[in-house]
């Protein structure tokens, strides 16, 4: 008895060790995939300010990423819930980054804004696979979920700190130093794409609900407006009205995505702690008075306090929005992962056109003016959100 008691641990503690193996390089993977996306908003200054773009023009790159990441998400999301198409994941994180790569050594807009959108299309086929291998991985912990979710934050952090000294040194060219990690991540997620599925996990039980899940996506559908707008415009705000230089307002964007990191890892915990939904409505609530911080504090210098704060607010939902979503549709894990990961997020971008324009009528600051009212609609959403069955 006490043998088969020690031997059921030892078992045990190879799962968790393999699946926390696992959730590391579906972490580390997802870091990488969302460096592209992060590189978009990341070189919209530099398009603006190299090739002389307008703010419109700026902005429709946004929406070419967030078309090709977007539309084809439900899809891609049914194909992964049927089929074992263990290669996408690699090929999509490849494709990401050869179709941001290449968008500064062409000329044209049109020639442009068409690779940004197969970048958009290889995020697109990265996350439903991934987001549904990396559940696996975490079992029902929020907090495992959210290593998972922070990888992509991390990946938007680290698009600004890599870029802007490239950027300001080598021009919009340098977007071709970027291809290399994604072949990497590429080939090492094709090498070990047998370990990244496991068929006796791969179908959960239970019911599938598509009332509150759909509820949950106006929400991450409101998130990911605020953050897709302050993620593009906020360079900008720092150059154009606090008139900073280009180091400050490469700051701000740098602040307000380590508070993203930051704020993924936080909700993971509170959600173990208080409970998903609760975590959804406290991270919406906190973003009002945090982005009205950031409108309206003096200086370039005293808004950073308050990009950080934001950034936290926001992404304070984000992983718990994940795994809620998987929740509510049990048997559909890679459809969900592709609404909350990749349609949901990539609306923010589909957006970005109407907020460009309002920054054409009013300048980055009537956008940050905006944005600061667009959480309401994620807090009354929230209370709306019910906590899932368990199984």
């Amino acid at each position: 008895m006490t043998e088969a008691i020690t031997t059921a641990a030892s078992v045990r503690a190879v799962q968790t060790t393999s699946g926390w193996r696992r959730m590391r390089m579906w972490a580390a993977a997802h870091a990488v995939d969302d460096l592209y996306q992060g590189l978009v908003p990341a070189c919209v200054p530099y398009f603006v300010l190299d090739r002389g773009y307008s703010y419109v023009a700026a902005s429709g790159l946004t929406l070419a990423a967030a078309l090709g990441s977007s539309v084809p998400q439900p899809f891609i999301g049914l194909v992964v819930d049927r089929r074992p198409v263990r290669w996408m994941a690699g090929a999509g994180v490849a494709l990401a980054g050869l179709g941001l790569g290449a968008s500064g050594l062409v000329p044209s807009y049109a020639a442009v804004w068409i690779l940004v959108l197969i970048s958009g299309l290889g995020v697109a086929m990265f996350h439903p696979a991934a987001g549904k291998a990396a559940r696996e991985a975490a079992g029902d912990s929020a907090g495992a979920m959210s290593i998972f979710a922070a990888g992509g934050s991390v990946g938007f952090f680290l698009a600004p700190v890599l870029a802007t000294p490239l950027l300001v040194s080598l021009g919009v060219g340098a977007t071709a130093l970027f291809i290399p990690p994604a072949l990497i991540t590429a080939l090492v997620l094709l090498r070990h794409r047998p370990a990244a599925v496991t068929s006796a996990k791969a179908t959960r039980s239970g019911t599938d609900r598509w009332n509150p899940f759909l509820v949950l996506t106006g929400v991450e559908v409101v998130r990911s407006v605020v953050f897709f707008g302050v993620l593009t415009f906020i360079e900008l705000y720092w150059i154009r009205h606090l008139h900073a230089g280009k180091a400050v307002a490469g700051t701000a964007l740098a602040c307000f995505l380590i508070g993203g990191v930051t704020g993924t890892l936080l909700g993971g915990r509170i959600a173990d702690r208080h409970g998903m939904v609760r975590t959804v409505q406290f991270g919406s609530a906190l973003a009002v008075p945090m982005l009205l911080g950031l409108r309206l504090a003096p200086g370039p210098y005293a808004p950073l306090l308050f990009a950080v704060l934001a950034g936290i607010a926001l992404n304070i939902p984000f992983a718990v929005l994940i795994k809620l979503g998987q929740d509510y549709l049990p048997t559909r894990p890679g459809t969900a992962a592709g609404v909350t990961l990749g349609l949901a997020v990539s609306v923010g971008g589909l957006i970005a056109p109407a907020l460009g324009a309002a920054a054409e009528a009013y300048g980055p600051q009537g956008v940050f003016a905006i944005l600061c009212a667009i959480p309401v609609a994620a807090l009354v959403l929230g209370l709306f959100l019910t906590d899932p069955e368990q199984p």
